[in-house]
């Protein structure tokens, strides 16, 4: 299928896998370029040591083009860009709108810069500082969210800029890529139908709590770093949101103590990337902790697979996700009904 994001980064199919932090890694991401679609490796949970290290382990697996996320507010994100142009990855993308010396440096370079936004205003302005594509992520998504559906969100992008677009929040399968499409989207970015595969490294009880889980188990919450975050409701969430501040802060001071050795970072880093994290919210202490060490509690999940300790991000599509296939068989699937979707739309036969 032949569309302005499939020319633009050299894939088969407008299928984006998501960088989800300590769920992206090496075999996932291979696992999706080689199934024809763009797989995304996240670093905000790697050092700079290991993201060369895991970028170079992704190019061993696939001659196929792939990206890597970076959080634009990192102190480091400057050292990040050096080793991306310097290991010829293919696309940049960004959590956030990313500084325009950033974009300017990363297209010099011949690299494809993709950020992620929530509002029309964000999508304008990377679009005017020169962003190549723009993900616009609805409030169905997995994680940091908004508030506006993709629904409603998506055709505004859409309008507005004269880029590609990618929609997110709220895809898993090809009747949603053929939607997206008929917006005016080039393509769909998913992250939790693709943590839900086979390919990927999360521990088999914790995907069986997603699968498990009905859309009203996923729930938007700020009590885990101030800021509202999609995820499937667990035993930490509901304790989170019943603690007062004193345990808040205690339990914030216990998860940035231990993130700071797994990262080596120094206490006025981790707060200075914790402050940077607010956007401009009024958060106490323990949430500016919090948010500098969310990494940490995701880990507890996604990699230890402790689901009563961590949290699990999900986008609200966790609740109709039934089986782990391969990311070749997903993406397969994907693409077979979206064109099934499309012929039976263009021969005025209904669909279903």
């Amino acid at each position: 299928m032949d569309t302005p994001l499939t020319r633009l980064v050299g894939v088969r199919h407008p299928i984006v896998q998501t960088g989800m932090g300590w769920v992206a890694g090496p075999r996932l991401v291979s696992a999706v370029a080689n199934a024809g679609a763009l797989g995304v490796l996240a670093s905000a949970t790697m050092s700079p040591q290991r993201l060369r290290s895991a970028v170079r382990e992704v190019a061993a697996r696939t001659d196929a083009p792939f990206g890597v996320n970076l959080r634009a507010d990192a102190g480091d994100a400057a050292e990040r860009v050096r080793i991306i142009v310097e290991e010829g990855v293919r696309v940049a993308s960004f959590a956030l709108a990313p500084r325009r010396e950033l974009i300017d440096r990363l297209k010099d370079a011949g690299v494809v810069v993709i950020p992620s936004v929530g509002a029309r205003r964000h999508a304008e302005k990377v679009a005017g500082w020169g962003a190549d594509a723009v993900v616009v992520q609805g409030s169905e998504g997995g994680g940091h969210t908004g508030q506006v559906a993709t629904t409603v969100l998506l055709p505004q992008v859409v309008d507005a800029v004269d880029i590609p677009v990618v929609a997110a929040g709220g895809f898993h399968d090809g009747r949603g890529l053929a939607a997206a499409l008929a917006y005016g989207a080039a393509g769909i970015a998913m992250g939790t139908r693709f943590l839900l595969t086979s390919d990927s490294t999360v521990p088999d009880a914790v995907k069986a709590r997603y699968l498990a889980a009905a859309v009203t188990d996923v729930t938007v919450t700020t009590a885990v770093d101030g800021l509202p975050h999609r995820m499937l409701r667990s035993e930490l969430v509901d304790s989170l949101e019943r603690s007062g501040r004193a345990a808040a802060l205690l339990r914030a001071v216990r998860h940035a103590a231990a993130f700071r050795r797994l990262a080596g970072l120094s206490w006025p880093r981790m707060v200075r990337d914790g402050l940077a994290m607010r956007h401009g919210k009024d958060l106490g202490w323990s949430q500016v902790l919090l948010a500098a060490t969310t990494p940490m509690l995701l880990k507890a999940s996604m990699v230890d697979g402790r689901t009563d300790t961590g949290v699990m991000a999900s986008g609200q599509v966790a609740g109709v996700i039934e089986d782990l296939p391969s990311c070749a068989d997903l993406v397969d699937r994907i693409m077979a009904e979206a064109t099934g979707t499309l012929d039976r739309l263009a021969s005025g036969r209904t669909v279903g």
